[in-house]
C-alpha cells in the first residue's frame, strides 16, 4: 500500500488556489463561484508557554470576505458569535494547516485510504461506539510506518468519523481537534492524528479497551466493577479535570458524563470529548456567556438559568458522575413511580442522611461496603452539587479529598456498611 501517512505532502498544505492567509495557521480557499471563508486557528505553540500572559490559545472565529452580505451570512449559518459553522459541501474550504497550527503537538496526518484499510472499510464489526456527532471504529496501525495492519497486529486505535451531514459537528470536530493537540495527561484520551481529506472528517485516538464508564456501571453482573475500582476511576476522572481548570488557562469541559470518561485494561479514568470545551473566565471575568450545551441530567442549575458557564459547571457535572458511580444508576432514568427523573434531584435528600443513604447505594456492590468510606464519598458528592456554585469545591480539592478517601481501601475490617439489613 505504501506509506500514506501524509508528512511530505498533505492535501491541508498551501496549493496554488490559495488566497493569502488573514492569520497564522489558517488557509482561505477560493473556489471558483463561492465565496471565500475562513476559519480561524491559533498557533500558538503550547498552552504552558502562554500561561503567563493569558492569551487565549485556542480561539476559533470568523472572517467573512466583503463580498458576503449579512443575508447571506445568516442564510449560511453564521452571526460571527460562535464561529462559522459550514455546511457540509462547504466543508472542502476549510483546511488546517499543520505544520503552523500542531507544530508543537507532532500529529499525525492520516490519509482517507489508510484509514479506511485499518478499520476495514470501516467495517460496522469494528464499531464501538457512536455518539450524536460521528461513530467509532476499531482499527490497527504498524508501528514504524503507521500504515494499516492487519486485525490484531500493529497496536489498536479507536477512528472516530464524523457523520457529514452534521454542520454543526464540524466547529465540534475542529475544535475538539485543537484543545486535544495541546492536552497531554494520562487522565485524558490522547488524540494520534487527524483526517481531513475532501469531505472527511476523522480523529484517531489510543483505543482503550474497556469503553465508557457509562457502559460498565449499566451492566446488569459486573462484578469487576468493585468498590476500590470506583474510587480508582473518580480519581483519575477527577485529576484530570482538575488538570484542565488549573493548567495554563482554565478549560471547561463542559460536557462531563460518564460516556465521556473511558477506562483502559487496568481501569484507569480517560477523559474524552472535548468538542464542547472552551476556555473559562480570566482574571475579573467571573464567567464566560455562551449557549447551553451539553447533557440532560449534567447540567448545573445557573448554567441553565442564566447561560452563565464558569469552572464550577463542570464541578457539578463531576458530582453526577461521582453519584452514578455510587448508585450504578443513570444520570436520567425512569424510576418506580413511572416519572422521569433526575437521578442528582432524587437522591439529594438521601446523600446526608446515614440511615437513609442505602437508599443510594448500588446494591451489585455486596453486602458490606466500608461505612466511613461511603459517608465520605456521598458528602463530596453532596458539596459538588450544591445549588450555590460559590460552595462547591475547586476541582483541586476533589482531587484531595478523592486521594484521601483512597488511601483508606482496603480497610474492610473495620466498621462495615451492610446493605441487607437496610433492604426489605
Amino acid at each position: 500500500m505504501g506509506n500514506c501517512l501524509r508528512r511530505a505532502h498533505c492535501p491541508n498544505q498551501p496549493d496554488p488556489v490559495c488566497v493569502t492567509q488573514p492569520f497564522p495557521g489558517v488557509e482561505a480557499i477560493k473556489v471558483p463561484g463561492r465565496h471565500t471563508r475562513t476559519s480561524l486557528v491559533s498557533s500558538n505553540a503550547t498552552r504552558g508557554k502562554h500561561a503567563k500572559d493569558g492569551k487565549n490559545n485556542f480561539p476559533i472565529q470568523e472572517d467573512t470576505s466583503n463580498s458576503l452580505s449579512r443575508k447571506q451570512t445568516r442564510k449560511r449559518g453564521g452571526d460571527g458569535r460562535h464561529g462559522y459553522i459550514p455546511n457540509p459541501r462547504d466543508w472542502i474550504l476549510l483546511k488546517v494547516n499543520k505544520d503552523i497550527v500542531l507544530q508543537s503537538c507532532k500529529l499525525n496526518c492520516f490519509c482517507f485510504s489508510v484509514l479506511k484499510a485499518a478499520t476495514q472499510k470501516f467495517n460496522t464489526k469494528n464499531l464501538v461506539g457512536q455518539g450524536g456527532s460521528g461513530d467509532v471504529y476499531k482499527g490497527y496501525l504498524t508501528y514504524c510506518t503507521m500504515n494499516a495492519a492487519r486485525p490484531n497486529g500493529g497496536f489498536a486505535i479507536a477512528v472516530k468519523k464524523l457523520r457529514r451531514q452534521k454542520a454543526q459537528s464540524h466547529e465540534e470536530w475542529l475544535n475538539e481537534l485543537i484543545y486535544l493537540s495541546k492536552l497531554s495527561h494520562p487522565n485524558i484520551v490522547k488524540l494520534i492524528g487527524y483526517c481531513c481529506e475532501g469531505e472527511n472528517r476523522i480523529l484517531v485516538y489510543e483505543y482503550v479497551s474497556r469503553g465508557c464508564l457509562e457502559t460498565q456501571l449499566l451492566k446488569e453482573n459486573n462484578p469487576e466493577l468493585n468498590w476500590n475500582r470506583r474510587i480508582k476511576i473518580a480519581v483519575g476522572a477527577a485529576r484530570a479535570l482538575d488538570y484542565l481548570h488549573t493548567y495554563g488557562r482554565p478549560v471547561i469541559h463542559r460536557d462531563i458524563k460518564t460516556s465521556n470518561v473511558l477506562l483502559d485494561a487496568d481501569f484507569n479514568s480517560k477523559l474524552s470529548d472535548f468538542g464542547l470545551a472552551r476556555d473559562g473566565p480570566l482574571g475579573e471575568h467571573s464567567h464566560v456567556s455562551t449557549r447551553i450545551l451539553g447533557t440532560r441530567g449534567y447540567f448545573a442549575p445557573e448554567y441553565i438559568a442564566t447561560g452563565h458557564l464558569t469552572l464550577k459547571a463542570d464541578v457539578y457535572s463531576f458530582g453526577v458522575v461521582l453519584l452514578e458511580i455510587l448508585s450504578g444508576s443513570a444520570a436520567v432514568k425512569k424510576y418506580s413511580d413511572g416519572v422521569a427523573g433526575n437521578l442528582a434531584l432524587w437522591a439529594e435528600p438521601y446523600l446526608s442522611n446515614k440511615v437513609e443513604l442505602h437508599q443510594v447505594i448500588d446494591k451489585r456492590l455486596g453486602k458490606n461496603i466500608p461505612m466511613k468510606e461511603c459517608y465520605k464519598f456521598a458528602d463530596i458528592i453532596g458539596r459538588c452539587l450544591n445549588s450555590n456554585p460559590k460552595s462547591r469545591p475547586t476541582m483541586a480539592e476533589v482531587v484531595t479529598d478523592l486521594e484521601q478517601l483512597q488511601l483508606t481501601l482496603g480497610s474492610y475490617d473495620q466498621e462495615s456498611y451492610d446493605i441487607s439489613k437496610f433492604t426489605p
